[in-house]
């Protein structure tokens, strides 16, 4: 194997950097976290469930990674600052909590409206800001990663809400791209199809619904977490190191027709 060849493979490992993931109890933020720690990261676990976490954590330590875990809320701003701020440091944050309660546009009601952005958009935005500050702080780059949807690109029957936040948060990470990239912290976005995970399943579990998404998506099958760990993976890596400010489709093909 030439030099060349050994150095581009060599760009996909993660060994000695400090990897975070929100959200990251169950689900594409557990994968995410297993995907890092595969690959050689330390990794520190985000969530509400501390049961869940430290399960997560133990997948990691077998792996031969240190896992860390906080237990907070990503809407509890201020808070949250401050547990990320225990920290010694951050290389990739992965910013994956969100949530759905799916609604017919004229049947959404403020609640629900208020939920989707506290998490999806709100949430997202100012656990970003304080994982950006401290990449800024200990002037070391850093790679962020926005977890997002192809809702953030097409438009969605009932969920005109969670359509919003991820447009949105399509929109925030060019912008916190455009405005990174002088301190080396590249902010990319990952936006996957419908993916097997106990979210997704609560609504895949009606068979019409589950034949609408089977119809949509080109591939001959539903997304999985390692699809889009793998994303996360190569955006997290130096393999990546001049991408940034893009959304990276994980959809199958259904954002294609």
């Amino acid at each position: 194997m030439d030099d060349a060849l050994t150095k581009t493979i060599e760009a996909f490992r993660l060994d000695g950097l400090q990897g975070v993931v929100t959200g990251a109890s169950r689900g594409l933020g557990k994968g995410c976290a297993l995907a890092l720690a595969g690959a050689g990261a330390d990794v520190t676990v985000i969530g509400r469930n501390q049961v869940d976490l430290d399960s997560v954590a133990e997948e990691i330590r077998a792996v031969g990674r240190k896992a860390t875990v906080i237990t907070v809320d990503v809407t509890n701003i201020d808070l949250f600052a401050d547990k990320l701020g225990e920290l010694s440091r951050i290389d990739i944050f992965v910013n994956n909590a969100g949530t759905n309660r799916p609604q017919p546009f004229l049947s959404v009601d403020p609640e629900t409206y208020d939920a989707l952005m506290d998490v999806n958009l709100r949430g997202a935005f100012f656990a970003a800001q304080a994982a950006a500050r401290m990449m800024v702080a200990a002037k070391r780059g850093g790679s962020i990663i926005n977890m997002s949807s192809q809702a953030g690109h097409r438009a969605l029957r009932d969920r005109t809400v969670y359509s919003a936040s991820k447009f949105g948060l399509e929109g925030l990470t060019k912008a916190m791209a455009f405005e990174l990239a002088e301190h080396s912290i590249r902010v990319n976005a990952v936006a996957p199809t419908f993916v097997e995970t106990p979210l997704a399943n609560q609504f895949l579990q009606n068979k019409d619904f589950r034949n609408y998404v089977e119809g949509k998506i080109r591939l001959p099958r539903l997304g999985q977490v390692d699809d889009v760990a793998a994303a996360v993976l190569y955006l997290a890596s130096p393999a990546a190191s001049m991408v940034t400010g893009t959304s990276l489709l994980v959809d199958g093909g259904w954002t294609i027709h």
